[in-house]
């Protein structure tokens, strides 16, 4: 393990022209499944050997197979995603402050241990790029070209955002918090990362403070000291190293959310393949998805039973059920439920299927309990976001 100061030495080296310090395993690529697919596995202080997409800011995809070993996603292998380029390298723990202002009776400037004196809490949650899967588009758009990587599931540990807001004292007439986080633009023209969501979320007492992942601290590149963590919601609303709150009395106008991050304003989040959407509203709440994790597709596998193994999860209303298919969706079997870590958690599943020798086509669908489930068909949107179509993968038994 690489302790704190390791960490920041190597986080501070090379900032300046290509990025954060990393050590390119040129031995080994990974060639994801579409057009320009080649990644080199990359590993970053505090990470072991990930999917490279950009260096600067750093862009890193968690390899499928780690999603194989369980619900809880390591800290060393949880994807990143940032989105501008001056992350910060140094920060005193100690002197670190969260500033929460704006309308409220009384502005706060609260240290790490202001936020861990308070009531704390604990959530199993998942956390999703808005572009993971990206790459599997047809056609493609425009964006990081993602597979199925840009997710992970860890135990956050914080303060309940309400708790920290009801300290504050929010005024009558507030309509939305946003936040901010230690990252910043480059360039001045760059637009700084800050997003938004209503008062009513906001104090639904389940949206997070985090300084806690998996019984550590946060790791750095993963938000360092302090993050949002919202369950069931989008990666895009997650901001890290958060360092500003604010509580307005009108609505967020920001690039990030006034422009960025939007999708089709419909029941599929869609359009026809290749058309813009007509009105667009701020993407939110995951949809229903499943993945069989012990395959590859186009693996070789011996004839008669095969076990699979998967992991499901949706925005919040928790797995109901897995099915699966050996014939390309023609017939369904149900599969059996692992343990129940949460309804914003991985859901990890198991089956057997009795396969004859050649070859088969295996797909993998979940339901929620709130009935949501998968197309059989991918559904198409002009950036290429909330992907959940059932996944395929083809193997051949011998």
């Amino acid at each position: 393990m690489i302790d704190r100061r390791d960490l920041l030495r190597g986080m501070a080296i090379g900032l300046g022209g290509v990025g954060l310090s990393a050590r390119a395993l040129h031995a080994e690529e990974v060639m994801l499944p579409f057009g320009n697919g080649e990644r080199p596995l990359v590993a970053f202080p505090g990470k072991r050997p990930l999917l490279q997409m950009t260096a600067r800011p750093p862009q890193l995809e968690t390899p499928f197979s780690v999603f194989d070993h369980g619900a809880i996603t390591p800290n060393d292998a949880f994807f990143v995603r940032y989105h501008l380029a001056d992350i910060p390298t140094r920060i005193d723990a100690d002197a670190f402050r969260l500033a929460v202002t704006g309308h409220v009776e009384r502005p706060l400037s609260l240290s790490l241990a202001d936020l861990k004196g308070m009531p704390g809490a604990e959530v199993v949650a998942v956390n999703q790029c808005s572009g993971n899967s990206r790459g599997f588009f047809e056609p493609r758009m425009a964006g990081g070209q993602l597979a199925n990587g840009a997710m992970g599931c860890a135990r956050f540990t914080g303060v309940p955002l309400k708790a920290v807001l009801d300290k504050a004292g929010v005024k009558g007439g507030a309509v939305q918090v946003a936040f901010e986080g230690l990252d910043g633009p480059v360039l001045p023209e760059t637009p700084d990362f800050a997003k938004a969501l209503t008062l009513d979320h906001a104090r639904d007492g389940e949206v997070m403070l985090a300084w806690g992942m998996n019984g550590e601290d946060l790791p750095w590149l993963n938000g360092f000291p302090l993050r949002l963590v919202v369950p069931g919601y989008y990666g895009t609303y997650w901001v890290k190293h958060l360092n500003a709150v604010s509580v307005l009395d009108k609505p967020f106008e920001g690039f990030w959310m006034k422009s960025a991050y939007r999708i089709p304003d419909n029941e599929c989040a869609c359009t026809e393949p290749g058309k813009a959407a007509d009105k667009t509203v701020p993407i939110g709440r995951f949809n229903v998805r499943s993945f069989v994790t012990n395959l590859t597709d186009g693996q070789e596998v011996k004839a008669d039973k095969l076990p699979l193994r998967g992991i499901a999860f949706d925005g919040g209303s928790g797995i109901r059920a897995v099915e699966v298919s050996t014939d390309d969706g023609k017939s369904w079997t149900g599969a059996t439920l692992g343990q129940d870590l949460g309804r914003y958690a991985f859901r990890t599943w198991t089956s057997e299927v009795a396969l004859a020798p050649g070859a088969h086509v295996l797909r993998v669908r979940a339901t929620g309990n709130d009935g949501g489930t998968q197309p059989m068909e991918p559904r198409w949107n002009p950036a290429g976001y909330m992907r959940n179509v059932v996944e395929t993968t083809r193997v051949r038994a011998a």
